[in-house]
């Protein structure tokens, strides 16, 4: 069965002899770039293209054309190769268009050498772009995927090369452009285009969502407009994931999916026969064409595509505020070397020839940040638009504290595939929160991080306060652990030595599930640490010997998550080395590690805990900019996902796990 992809979504594949065949309404060119690990392409060895159209285990078509057909060979590619990206161009000086906003969608189909089709992409919403990244190829744990891309390119292939950080990516597109010329030159005119019931076939006649990248990791590299003359936004109609496209925009010219209203968004899979022009009809109600819809991405069940759609909107956000600022970096660098230009020569500084420069060129520059932010505004909106409808269908363990699932929260009988750790924003979205879901069960540890750190919303909190919201921000988190697990399979032990943090722990302790009351002193901290670093070495040793049914009778197998307050006070050394060896060995095992800490506070230990907390995942109580992803380097602002003032929903959720506790225990 063919995968109708959509854009970022990605698909496995199970064959490495495959053939990649391109359908458009016109001669373009097709090529191809390897990329190692990282995206980054090592020379212009490393990309086929007419000139050069074969490399080890691909080639590529020799001139323009309306259907291409690529050789690939996964096997044959270097051992270095990581990333088979195909590039779509139209070609230029040769009279043809200049725009895939003038031709119907390209369609992109990977094959078996038999003909059958592994996957497809109909690149939809291009507009005055004039080169695409239409998918790639690209290798995950020595197993071969194929995403669906489709970022387009206002300034032709030298942007899209340039954005690959190819250093000769100018000369390298005009000899491309050269070789094509001469390709055309030599070739017999095409035949007559053929009746729509024959050529688009295979193509979709409404345009497909953008998706999500199904494997929930991000590309190595933005996909930016870096070195494009301009601002590159998304063509009008393409939404992220399927938003609502602004009314007042007109359809792409030569789309075929226009007609005449807006553009249907929804999946591929889900879409009828478009109907004949008709006057605008009302706005379509939330889950029909044109609407996002809740669960939008493949899956085997809900929970999988919710959790790979909201890693879809991430991703969505990450690359359209990399277009923006990368747009920006443009413009500035653009107004920065046209008044040098300018303003080098000393008779351009006599008069009012300086001032008018300047006011010039910070027209220009204003005039490419405004398109910019338009374009950047747009997709949020069509995000935002997602979020709204994605957000009161999420389960709890994706959903905030508000949400009113939890009004009917009842315990699991499964472990979720994820759990919601807080909320992620960057600067130029404010308005759009992005779920931060983790994967269970956890791999990490968690540091509430209890120190003074810049507030982003200027309000000023002390350290008892502080401390407070992190306990707080602990517990949340801890009772969201124990809400997801199913009873009996997640357990809590506490170490709070002074016992300053008993107020906060109340919800833990007045509802009885931990597994016993909070350990306080020198000797509660060594018994609870003892006993969960005994737990570890047992199992290890289990597992390694090959037998871990050799464990004792009545072992409890359930995960297990130790929560320590006030670190380091009340820690000798050996309670120090010991937390150490449950950070860097517990979550291999099912034991965690969740540390409310400020690390000024434990500064007396010098480098000896700097392993400690860089194997745990930072969070703060408060929003801060410290999360960062090493896909495009955006910092992100963190929300933690505190429990509403007033709210009695923690209670009312602990109550219903303590009673299906005790339950299992009988």
């Amino acid at each position: 069965m063919t995968a109708e992809l959509v854009r970022g979504q990605n698909h496995p594949l199970t064959q490495v002899r495959l053939e990649i065949r391109v359908s458009a309404g016109a001669p373009i060119v097709a090529g191809a770039t390897l990329g190692d690990e990282n995206g980054r392409i090592h020379g212009t060895e490393w990309v086929a293209h007419p000139g050069s159209p074969t490399l080890p285990g691909l080639e590529v078509s020799r001139q323009a054309a309306a259907d291409h057909r690529l050789a690939v060979d996964l096997d044959a590619v270097p051992e270095a190769v990581h990333r088979v990206s195909v590039l779509l161009a139209l070609p230029t000086g040769v009279g043809g268009p200049v725009r895939f906003g003038a031709l119907a969608a390209p369609f992109v189909a990977v094959t078996g050498l038999d003909g059958t089709e592994v996957a497809s992409y109909t690149i939809t919403g291009l507009d005055a772009e004039s080169a695409v990244i239409a998918l790639e190829l690209y290798r995950r744990q020595g197993a071969w995927k194929v995403r669906a891309i489709g970022q387009g390119y206002a300034g032709g292939l030298a942007a899209l090369l340039a954005d690959q950080n190819l250093p000769e990516a100018g000369p390298l597109a005009g000899r491309i452009n050269e070789a094509v010329a001469q390709g055309l030159a030599r070739s017999v005119p095409a035949p007559p285009s053929r009746t729509a019931d024959t050529s688009d076939r295979h193509r979709p006649q409404t345009a497909p969502a953008v998706g999500p990248d199904q494997s929930g990791t991000a590309p190595t590299s933005p996909y930016g407009t870096q070195g494009a003359p301009g601002p590159v936004p998304p063509a009008p109609p393409a939404a992220p994931y399927g938003g609502q496209p602004p009314q007042n925009t007109p359809p792409a010219q030569g789309d075929p999916s226009a007609t005449g209203g807006g553009v249907n968004y929804s999946h591929p899979s889900r879409q009828t026969a478009p109907p004949p022009p008709a006057p605008p009809a009302p706005p379509a109600q939330p889950g029909q064409p044109g609407q996002p819809v809740a669960g939008d991405a493949t899956g085997w069940s809900m929970e999988e595509r919710l959790y790979n759609q909201v890693w879809g909107m991430f991703e969505d956000l990450a690359r359209t505020a990399a277009a923006y600022r990368s747009a920006v970096d443009f413009a500035d660098s653009r107004m920065e070397k046209e008044l040098d230009h300018v303003l080098s020569d000393p008779r351009s500084r006599i008069g009012g020839q300086g001032d008018a420069a300047r006011e010039a060129a910070q027209a220009k520059r204003a005039q490419l940040v405004d398109q910019a932010r338009a374009s950047l505004d747009r997709d949020v909106a069509q995000l935002k638009a997602e979020s709204d409808v994605v957000e009161p269908a999420l389960p709890p363990a994706y959903a905030r504290w508000d949400n009113p699932v939890w009004h009917a929260y009842r315990v699991p009988m499964e472990t979720p595939m994820a759990l919601r750790l807080g909320d992620l924003r960057l600067p130029e979205a404010e308005e759009l929160s992005i779920p931060m879901l983790v994967r269970l069960p956890l791999e990490r540890g968690l540091w509430i991080d209890s120190g003074q750190s810049p507030s982003l919303d200027g309000a000023f909190h002390d350290s008892h306060e502080l401390r407070r919201l992190a306990l707080d921000a602990a517990v949340a988190h801890a009772a969201r652990l124990l809400a997801v697990y199913p009873a009996g399979d997640f357990t809590v032990h506490v170490i709070d030595p002074a016992g300053s943090g008993a107020q906060a722990l109340a919800p833990l302790v007045q509802t009885g599930v931990l597994a016993s009351p909070p350990a306080t002193g020198a000797a509660g901290v060594t018994d609870v640490l003892g006993t969960l670093t005994q737990r570890v070495d047992l199992v290890q040793m289990a597992v390694r010997g090959g037998a871990p049914e050799s464990l004792p009778p009545g072992f409890d197998t359930s995960e297990q998550l130790l929560i320590v307050n006030d670190f380091p006070h009340g820690f000798d050394d050996r309670a120090v080395n010991q937390l150490r060896y449950l950070a860097d060995e517990g979550p291999s095992v099912g034991v965690h590690l969740m540390m409310v800490a400020d690390r000024e506070e434990a500064s007396a230990y010098g480098p000896l805990l700097d392993p400690l907390w860089r194997a745990l995942l930072r969070l703060t109580p408060v929003p801060e900019d410290h999360l960062a992803d090493p896909w495009v380097g955006h910092a992100w602002t963190y929300e933690p996902p505190l429990v509403p003032p007033g709210s009695q929903v923690l209670q009312q959720v602990l109550t219903q796990v303590a009673e299906a506790r005790r339950a299992w225990n009988r």
